[in-house]
């Protein structure tokens, strides 16, 4: 598939240099990578099967079980048995688990709020026409 007006390569660069930038955005409820990545997945797709995580984390099943387990006791997380089988738990957000999501989520757009003001109007326009085809890369991934 030609990238003629793209440069793929750029795009790598680009998008990998604002991810570091985006991700250290939050300036409260500092949590690490992995513990934060298992509570926004919990709050975007709802309970999950340890397996689930451990694949969707790319993290050991040890791992998983780890942060699950702290994220339990601290009222984050909870288990509950998967009612399609009895034998399986589901891992579920709880509602100060989805507070800490939100709240790091709005102090995002706080902070990129600040830093989107500093750019010219054609940058932010720029930005705005680049949205969908972002988020149609993401649909294409999942």
């Amino acid at each position: 598939m030609p990238d003629d007006d793209l440069d793929v390569a750029e795009l790598t660069g680009v998008l990998e240099s604002f991810v570091r930038m985006f991700i250290r955005l939050p300036s409260i409820q500092r949590l690490s990578f992995t513990t934060l990545s298992v509570l926004h997945t919990l709050a975007r797709l709802g309970p999950m099967r340890l397996t689930e995580l451990t694949a969707s984390e790319q993290v050991t099943q040890s791992a998983v079980t780890q942060i699950v387990t702290k994220l339990e006791r601290d009222g984050l997380v909870e288990r509950r048995p998967d009612p399609s089988d009895g034998r399986a738990v589901l891992v579920r957000i709880t509602p100060a688990g989805a507070a800490i999501v939100d709240g790091r989520r709005d102090d995002r757009i706080g902070h990129l709020r600040r830093l989107v003001a500093g750019l010219s109007a054609q940058e932010r326009a720029a930005i705005a026409h680049a949205l969908p085809a972002l988020a149609h890369i993401t649909q294409l991934h999942e």
